[in-house]
């Protein structure tokens, strides 16, 4: 990489600013979960808090691969931490003495801003990558796993901060320091930006946004059950499952339980990004051909199937929230977020090596359309499965979506007329 001076200092730079962005995003989810279930909003309300969003990223990743294309990534990289300055600032001017109807209504709004600039971001970052990457011996899936993985150990400590910011600064301050730092860190990274991403191409056309390539559009859809099974027990199942076995109801033990489910939720996305991080070396990325690689993503999509499968029968069979039951839990997720790290860090690679550098943008924002597509449809399960079959109906849930996953990624060709160079 030492050839690339240029490349590697704005590699490093939108590294940085994705780095806060994903922190603040971490905090603001668990901010606002534990929030509003401790004001006694249902499973199905609070999945709702978190809908638009979703459905907001759909639509963004969308329209801001041709918005990088026609303006240029660091347009699309400063919008989207700027928005999510105004959305934390927003957030912060909730009123507790609200109906519940109106601080709903309020908070998807918000979320909805937030979910814009989280995947306005995130385009920008993920793209950046495929024309920075040094080319061979595996350049490409090193950098992309270095910035996913990182990517999503930042958002761990998020998780924490954000239970850690709500039991000491309560929820309205806690919101408004993130907005601060965010705001400075776009400042600096807006004066200090390196060169080397492109400017855009005046030429480019909204309708280049849907890929005509088999493989992108199967990898999309994938991508859809895979994080659908991941989100249909990590936004509002387990947390909420976690909260009634570990709370007492007094306000030192809802405290407690604030850093303890704080602190799961942070090891887990933590392990998942070093796990993500390390996958390049875990299946020996520099020495494998990309028809390997796709034969990879098939079997690593059949062994995750196995981790809900086995928690759904400990759950079925457990008589109650036993303490043996609560551990095996914990280290089953676990062992679920490691097997998952590897699924995603071949996604992210796969959708990169099948693009090309002149629609990189175009695809990328296609693939995670159907990322927040998955993510929208794990949001909405997860609240539902919970209060109509509680634990076992949610990883039952998400065993079924990766099995489809998995049937889904066995349709990737390794033609290599399929594979961009």
């Amino acid at each position: 990489m030492t050839h690339r001076p240029e490349g590697l200092s704005a590699y490093i730079a939108v590294t940085a600013a994705y780095w806060a962005f994903m922190l603040t995003d971490g905090a603001l989810r668990m901010l606002v979960l534990l929030h509003f279930h401790t004001l006694g909003f249902s499973p199905v309300q609070l999945a709702y808090l978190f809908v638009l969003y979703e459905i907001a990223g759909m639509v963004t990743n969308l329209a801001a691969g041709w918005i990088a294309a026609r303006f240029g990534l660091t347009s699309t990289l400063y919008a989207g931490l700027g928005l999510q300055v105004v959305a934390l600032l927003a957030l912060a001017q909730l009123d507790p003495s609200w109906a519940v109807g109106a601080s709903v209504a309020f908070v998807m709004c918000v979320q909805g801003a937030s979910g814009v600039a989280k995947d306005l971001a995130k385009m920008s970052s993920k793209s950046a990558v495929k024309l920075l990457a040094p080319t061979g011996h595996g350049g490409l899936f090193r950098w992309v796993a270095v910035l996913t993985g990182s990517k999503n150990a930042v958002k761990g400590f998020g998780f924490l901060l954000g239970a850690l910011l709500l039991g000491t600064l309560g929820f309205s301050w806690a919101v408004l320091a993130m907005a601060a730092v965010l705001a400075a860190i776009l400042l600096a990274v807006a004066l200090f930006m390196p060169s080397g991403l492109p400017r855009g191409r005046k030429g480019a056309k909204f309708s280049e946004v849907f890929s005509k390539s088999p493989n992108v559009n199967w990898l999309s859809l994938a991508r859809v059950f895979l994080f659908g099974a991941r989100d249909v027990w990590f936004v509002v199942g387990i947390p909420i499952y976690f909260y009634a076995v570990l709370s007492d109801g007094s306000e030192t033990g809802n405290r407690a339980a604030f850093f303890l489910i704080g602190t799961f939720m942070a090891v887990w996305i933590i392990l998942y990004g070093m796990v993500q991080a390390g996958a390049p070396r875990i299946l020996r990325a520099a020495t494998r051909p990309e028809s390997a690689l796709i034969h990879a993503a098939r079997g690593w999509a059949g062994a995750l199937f196995v981790i809900p499968a086995a928690l759904t029968l400990a759950v079925l069979f457990a008589p109650g929230p036993e303490p043996w039951l609560t551990a095996t839990l914990v280290a089953g997720l676990l062992v679920f977020g490691a097997i998952f790290a590897v699924n995603s860090s071949l996604h992210s690679y796969l959708i990169l090596a099948f693009t090309r550098s002149e629609r990189v943008t175009m695809d990328v924002g296609f693939y995670y359309m159907a990322n927040a597509g998955g993510r929208l449809m794990g949001t909405l399960l997860s609240g539902l499965t919970y209060q109509l079959g509680g634990l076992p109906l949610v990883l039952g849930t998400a065993s079924a979506m990766v099995g489809v996953a998995a049937l889904t990624s066995g349709r990737l060709t390794t033609d290599t007329g399929e594979i961009a160079t």
